[in-house]
């Protein structure tokens, strides 16, 4: 007989001389002296719903544990009492009456989910409860503790030597729903095959009503409900879980450290860099000078105050007085009108200009940064195409006309576009690619940018028409050489034809009000001859204007030889013409993508000349007459945009081709200490086109606003009245908008021309008469301007004869007719 008590896990059988390889064992079927039933081989099963059974060896003994399930769920030909159990000695002893469900030996029950642990140690691959395995593979009870006194032979194969892992390297255990695992021979651990195969048959199977159900009338000890506390120790420690702030800062940083975050933010950043002091008196000063930036500043102002007002009234300003359609006497800066609705009066509309001035160059950049990236560059390349693109030097005379440096939109339109059509120029049209949503996205930027005024506006729509026709007859021709659809798709063809038709809207709609003025004004229209005397020579390609830190001084002889310089400096950068004509021979474009850029760039510098090319006669001239609103553009050399774009775009290649060699030359270098220096040598180009683009632009102080602009009654004059000084007037008039005369644009109305010249000898009974004719109530005649002018003697003179009151009003007179 097995000695051991039940519940201390001391079972230890006697051995009994049994023949190696073995294939069965004998059993007794109950304590009650049921016949013993044949074991069942590893397939047998038992009803319709029994599962296979598992087949377990002993190592060196040839016992086998055999396995079946009934139907309902329950064990056959398994061990209750009185099994002859194989012995080291060769005898076979008889072990007490023991569950199905628990170990070897007799001991005390153990629960299904425990597979027996008090009746045997547990093995290297039980598990504990919530299915994740022991430390050690060892139970730590206290009823079992002492298992591990078992003699070291029990497990020894044929030749002595005890297994190594405990397994007999039979078949995989295989997991059967909703049955109890049975024990095979006595091995001294609990299982016939070693350390742990019926453990993990038990675990694996468990137990359908939570204890073993006995044959027949056999009197079985009930299972125990395993106590999960106790196998709390065991388990692994579940993960913290992340807090609420831990949560919500993930998405916020993946955020902060993606490209386009970072591409934004430093855009920003060198944007204020480059233009600065624009930023550090912004309510006081404008940049360059305070004519054309004062006018601009209104032009802002009024956009926001009359879409909040009146949007019917827009384009009938509170300038130019009694002029129809004033607003649209020169570029309107419309798409800036959300920004006009903050704030009011003039340090707030200088303010306002020195935000977007500001705002503007990180766009540019920002814009084409994205071109170059989405057409295939690096981030180094496409930087460099960008700063170059924004800080060329030719655009520092264009500092004072924002409407020029507004041209971010350009590039960022055409790179949603590409986007959403899946085209690159460095991998192609990828189908898969398509996004309609992209699409709609680069209409809308486009048709914003083209509210910015036509000055740019106008020669990017005209491109976008040939890029949809040059794209729709290259389709069509593939299609009739191969036969085949290249795929194109409804949503986006519906995407192109709805945000086309938007872009074409909205540029009607601008030009509408322009053609209303040509039509009242005929005079204002351009001639060839204006062009003539905006069009730069070929020198102007060389030649940096005065603001360039870098070669101002040095080309002040060559610019000294131009008839109208801010408009015929033109050069976009030594360092950009020298990375551009790398990338004709060292770049990641194709050559014949490379020979395009090549030819936009001559193309769009001979149309830049104007008239100096050949008279215009094959290039510009043919635009002025044939294209509707080309007429309206005085300055070719503006086009220089275009080729500096293009400039970019061969330079970008050529610094990609660059860092991907110098990325290959690193990762194959053994050792690659050089490999930071290297790296850090391909930001070179970027320095470089960033150092060449440094300005000394001015920033002037802007006129304080007389106090009597904020007390006289409109409609009013204000004296002296010219180009200039009328646009600080419009300036001034951004405090409650009232109705002026004085005006400031690209051309002056005849009929201010009239006042002007009537004006001359106010007061007088003949200038009072007109000015009451328009409906002018107040005059105000400014102190400060009136040296050297015929109201420079008349300013003090009496008007009581004249109808009129005088009042001085701080450094003004305030005449009220």
């Amino acid at each position: 007989m097995t000695t051991g008590q039940p519940g201390t896990g001391k079972a230890r059988p006697t051995p009994t001389p049994t023949p190696t390889g073995t294939d069965a064992e004998t059993r007794s079927a109950s304590a009650s002296g049921t016949p013993a039933q044949p074991d069942r081989t590893s397939d047998a099963v038992s009803g319709k719903t029994s599962a296979p059974t598992a087949e377990t060896t002993a190592p060196g003994t040839g016992a086998v544990a055999d396995e079946s399930r009934s139907s309902d769920g329950g064990t056959t030909g398994a061990t209750t009492s009185g099994d002859p159990q194989p012995s080291k000695g060769g005898g076979a002893k008889e072990e007490p009456a023991g569950d199905a469900a628990t170990g070897e030996g007799g001991g005390r029950k153990g629960s299904a989910d425990t597979g027996g642990t008090e009746g045997g140690t547990a093995t290297s691959d039980s598990t504990a409860k919530d299915g994740s395995p022991a430390k050690d593979g060892t139970a730590k009870d206290s009823d079992t503790a002492n298992a591990d006194k078992a003699d070291s032979t029990i497990n020894a194969g044929k030749d002595g030597a005890p297994a190594k892992d405990g397994t007999d390297g039979g078949p995989e255990d295989v997991p059967v729903k909703g049955t109890e695992a049975v024990k095979g021979t006595g091995s001294g651990k609990g299982t016939g095959s070693g350390k742990g195969r019926w453990w993990s048959r038990g675990r694996r199977a468990g137990r359908t009503d939570g204890q073993a159900k006995p044959d027949g009338d056999t009197k079985t000890d009930e299972a125990k409900p395993d106590d999960p506390d106790r196998w709390e120790a065991f388990a692994s420690a579940p993960e913290p879980r992340p807090s609420i702030v831990t949560r919500a800062g993930r998405p916020v940083g993946r955020f902060l450290i993606h490209e386009w975050t970072l591409a934004t933010l430093g855009a920003l950043a060198l944007a204020v860099l480059m233009t600065w002091p624009t930023l550090r008196y912004p309510r006081y000063t404008l940049p360059q000078d305070y004519w054309d930036p004062s006018l601009q500043a209104w032009q802002m102002a009024w956009s926001g105050h009359i879409l909040l007002a009146e949007p019917a009234r827009l384009w009938q300003s509170n300038t130019f007085f009694p002029e129809l359609w004033s607003f649209a006497f020169s570029d309107t800066l419309l798409g800036y009108a959300p920004a006009g609705m903050l704030g009011s009066g003039p340090e707030d509309a200088v303010l306002r200009y020195n935000i977007m001035f500001v705002l503007a160059h990180a766009l540019a950049t920002l814009g084409a940064y994205a071109l170059a990236r989405q057409l295939g560059a690096g981030r180094i390349g496409a930087a460099v195409a960008g700063v170059s693109y924004t800080y060329a030097p030719w655009l520092l005379a264009q500092a004072g006309h924002l409407h020029v440096l507004s041209n971010g939109g350009i590039p960022l339109a055409l790179a949603m576009l590409a986007r959403g059509h899946g085209w690159s120029l460095r991998h192609g049209y990828r189908p898969e690619r398509r996004h309609d949503g992209w699409v709609y996205a680069g209409w809308l930027v486009a048709a914003w940018q083209l509210s910015l005024g036509f000055g740019i506006g106008l020669p990017f729509a005209y491109f976008l028409a040939c890029a949809v026709i040059v794209t729709a007859v290259l389709y069509y021709a593939r299609r009739l050489r191969t036969g085949q659809a290249v795929p194109f798709g409804r949503r986006l063809f519906l995407a192109d034809l709805l945000g086309g038709l938007f872009f074409a809207g909205v540029g009607l709609l601008m030009a509408f009000p322009f053609f209303k003025v040509t039509e009242l004004h005929p005079y204002a229209e351009r001639t060839i001859g204006d062009i003539s005397i905006f069009s730069p020579p070929a020198s102007g390609f060389v030649t940096a204007p005065a603001e360039s830190r870098i070669w101002g001084g040095l080309h002040e002889g060559a610019r000294a030889a131009l008839p109208w310089h801010p408009e015929m400096t033109l050069l976009p950068g030594f360092v950009l013409y020298a990375l551009a004509a790398g990338g004709l021979f060292f770049s990641v474009w194709r050559l014949r993508h490379r020979l395009l850029l090549l030819a936009g760039v001559l193309v769009t510098m001979a149309f830049a000349m104007g008239t100096r090319f050949f008279d215009g006669t094959f290039t510009y001239v043919p635009l002025f007459d044939h294209l509707p609103g080309w007429s309206g553009l005085r300055t070719p050399g503006r086009l220089m945009l275009w080729t500096t774009l293009l400039l970019g775009l061969l330079a970008a290649g050529a610094v990609t081709a660059l860092t991907d060699r110098v990325r290959e030359l690193t990762a194959q270098r053994i050792p690659s200490w050089p490999g930071p220096w290297l790296r850090t040598a391909t930001l070179l180009p970027l320095l470089l086109v960033a150092v060449e683009g440094l300005n000394t632009t001015p920033h002037p102080v802007v006129p304080t606003q007389p106090a009597a602009m904020r007390s006289a009654e409109g409609p009013l004059l204000v004296l002296p009245s010219n180009q200039s000084l009328d646009q600080h007037v419009m300036l001034w008039s951004t405090s409650g908008f009232p109705d002026v005369v004085n005006g400031g644009s690209g051309f002056t109305p005849r009929q201010l021309d009239d006042v002007r010249r009537v004006s001359q000898s106010f007061p007088d009974q003949t200038s009072i008469d007109y000015l009451r004719t328009l409906g002018v109530r107040s005059v105000v005649l400014l102190r400060g301007q009136v040296v050297g002018t015929p109201w420079e003697i008349t300013i003090d003179a009496p008007v009581d004869s004249l109808g009129i009151t005088r009042q001085d009003v701080g450094d003004a007179v305030v005449y009220r007719l």
